[in-house]
């Protein structure tokens, strides 16, 4: 996508297609839910109870989750932080040695398994003039709803090893965006709001353009001077303008807050349907799928292509609407899929499959996932046979598979989309597509499905598997180099890892395929350097041997110290559970 900043040159709209005069892009153009609801009711029923509605919404006694009693508190880092209500709103203050901050809590982030909360300093050692005074951003405690505690935030940015991490009870004097904290605003509203899509155009024109079905041309002088004209100096045109005035217009964009200036608070009707006012009123029977706007062109390579512009619901077009938000930058496997969960649709791209499948075809858009998937696994299975018909017969995809049918191996995501994504509390299905064999990831010991299942076995036995199967074949020299010892359980490798992502999955492998013979291994990740590693450990352990380790006085986001004394109580614990549990013994090279 091209943004222009001047004024487009009329020799090159006879070589673009137009998308106006409608529009559907300017928040004038959205119509408010209550009046989808009059002729679409089960989507807007289903949609009310979608974590999408309520995945930015201001703070209230409605949408505030979190316990803001006065009475529960977190001591991190050797501060405590707490959480009040009064008749001015929702607070959170961080103390230490004697300095405290408040924070006004001004809105809410998600409400599903965490909530999040956005708001600024309202009180504290700083300056009137400390940027945290006038910025809102995401505030260090966030509330986890299914343990009724509160808990540091992760994932606001890069996420680090404990003595890299950011220490909320320490602020810079001269606290920089980006770096000691991130505007809320202007870095993660544009996906957990709806802005009309203009607004969104030039605020994230880069990630939006890239996913485009059609190359785009956006006029910023002509939309803003439309959509914004309070935005625009009166009587000038673009050529007028400085480079510094135009700067600071996208500027303004940028800074554009849904509470004032969005179609609506969290995720609505017109983040995926664009602006259908006159399709509410009645003067329009069937909108466009496609953003329409007199500031908006389409350009093609011939006129072949020119010919066939569809704005409909086109493959590309309903992907588009998912990669607006579902698309970015992550740490990546070996395999090139993300190790972290919310870019699914980047990840889904890099898949062969995904070159005819939609979003759509395995997920219900109105419709809430609820805390866990809901689909049964021979569900999951008949949306892969709509494209792969050959293996529907039991015959092939017990020959294809070579596990029984109806059993985890024959399971067609158990395989091609393990769980290798990191979610908010439990690991999540990768959308990259991709196959067991994948040397990437088996060559560098990464997470292979095998051994995801077969947590015991060692890589020889699954690379007799894969060769005796498949004619899979592997370098020998980079296996040798990266399982050592060899013949120990594969995950047990993963779980001594550099790599945190890779750590993360073998504590998973071990917990679902129920190794208790592994406890004394998975207590080990119970002090890894990475919060959310131990995090997951926990809700694993207690999974695996169904106690609590809440009277072992463990807490996940103890410093590397304070885990000490815990963790012996939590080995001796786990040591009564393992006690009967036989470990496998080493399975040599056939």
């Amino acid at each position: 996508m091209m943004v222009w900043f001047d004024e487009q040159p009329d020799a090159v709209f006879d070589m673009w297609q137009s998308t106006g005069p409608h529009s559907n892009l300017r928040r004038e153009d959205y119509a408010d839910p209550q009046t989808c609801r009059r002729c679409h009711k089960k989507n807007y029923d289903a949609w009310f109870e979608h974590p999408h509605r309520k995945m930015n919404l201001l703070a209230s006694e409605d949408s505030v989750v979190g316990d803001f009693s006065g009475e529960r508190e977190i001591n991190y880092r050797g501060g405590t932080a707490t959480f009040d209500r009064s008749d001015q709103g929702h607070s959170m203050t961080l103390a230490r040695d004697g300095q405290s901050r408040v924070y006004s809590v001004e809105e809410t982030i998600g409400s599903r398994f965490f909530q999040y909360y956005v708001g600024h300093l309202v009180q504290g050692p700083e300056a009137p003039e400390h940027p945290m005074y006038h910025v809102d951003f995401v505030l260090p405690f966030g509330y986890w709803i299914d343990q009724k505690q509160w808990v540091p935030v992760v994932h606001v940015s890069e996420e680090v090893a404990d003595d890299l991490r950011d220490d909320p009870f320490d602020v810079a004097s001269s606290a920089v965006d980006g770096k000691d904290y991130y505007s809320y605003h202007r870095h993660c509203a544009n996906c957990h709001s709806t802005f009309a899509l203009g607004d969104l155009l030039l605020k994230a024109f880069p990630r939006l353009g890239k996913y485009s079905p059609h190359s785009l041309h956006f006029s910023m002088p002509g939309y803003v001077a439309d959509a914004h004209p309070q935005l625009w100096p009166t009587g000038k045109r673009s050529f007028d303008l400085t480079e510094d005035e135009l700067a600071g217009i996208m500027s303004a964009v940028g800074d554009l807050q849904a509470s004032e200036h969005g179609v609506s608070m969290g995720i609505s009707c017109g983040a995926c349907h664009l602006g259908l006012k006159e399709h509410a009123e009645g003067r329009m029977k069937k909108p466009p799928f496609f953003p329409n706007s007199p500031h908006l062109h389409i350009e093609y390579a011939d006129e072949k292509k020119k010919e066939n512009i569809s704005f409909g619901r086109t493959p590309r077009t309903l992907n588009s609407i998912c990669a607006r938000c579902h698309t970015g930058k992550r740490p990546e496997y070996g395999a090139g899929m993300s190790t972290w969960n919310s870019i699914e649709f980047s990840d889904a791209l890099k898949s062969p499959c995904f070159t005819k499948a939609t979003c759509v075809d395995c997920h219900e858009p109105h419709a809430p996932i609820g805390k866990v998937w809901k689909k049964t696994a021979a569900q999951d299975d008949a949306s892969c046979m709509k494209c792969h018909p050959r293996f529907a017969s039991k015959k092939a995809r017990q020959a294809h598979t070579h596990h029984p049918l109806d059993s985890a191996g024959s399971r067609c995501m158990n395989c091609h989309m393990p769980r290798l994504n990191e979610g908010l509390q439990a690991m999540v299905r990768t959308h990259l597509i991709f196959t067991p064999t994948n040397p990437d990831m088996i060559e560098s010991n990464e997470p292979n499905a095998c051994n995801m299942c077969h947590a015991d076995k060692p890589i020889d036995w699954t690379l007799d598997h894969l060769s005796e199967w498949y004619d899979a074949e592997f370098n020998d020299k980079s296996i040798d180099f990266s399982y050592k010892p060899r013949e120990q359980p594969v995950a047990i490798g993963w779980l001594n890892h550099h790599r945190e992502a890779v750590r993360l999955v073998g504590a998973d492998s071990l917990v679902r395929s129920g190794a208790t013979w592994a406890l004394k291994d998975l207590a080990g990740a119970l002090d890894d350097d990475f919060m959310v590693n131990r995090q997951f450990a926990r809700i694993g352990i207690e999974k695996l041997t169904g106690r609590s380790l809440g009277a072992t006085g463990y807490r996940f986001y103890m410093t590397r110290d304070e885990r000490k004394a815990p963790l012996v109580r939590v080995r001796d614990e786990l040591l009564k559970v393992q006690s009967s549990a036989t470990r496998p013994g080493p399975v040599g090279r056939r």
